[in-house]
């Protein structure tokens, strides 16, 4: 499955990309997505699919858009 990240702000320096698109397995959760990028963990942050938030559980689909920024 296919899904297009987006980091903003400083979030962009430490994953060294601003906008990409993954190639995922499914079942992917937000939270695992966030283990194949590089956030520091603990790092506070909302994450949106699709324009509304989601927790880290949530299970993605194919073509989502994940935004990811600080707090």
């Amino acid at each position: 499955m296919k899904i297009k990240i987006k980091f903003i702000g400083p979030f962009i320096y430490e994953a060294g990309f601003s906008e990409k698109e993954l190639e995922l397995e499914k079942p992917t959760t937000a939270g695992q997505l966030l283990s194949l990028v590089n956030l520091q963990e603990g790092r506070p942050k909302i994450m949106t699919r699709n324009g509304k938030a989601i927790s880290p559980q949530e299970e993605l689909d194919d073509g989502d858009r994940i935004a990811i920024c600080p707090i």
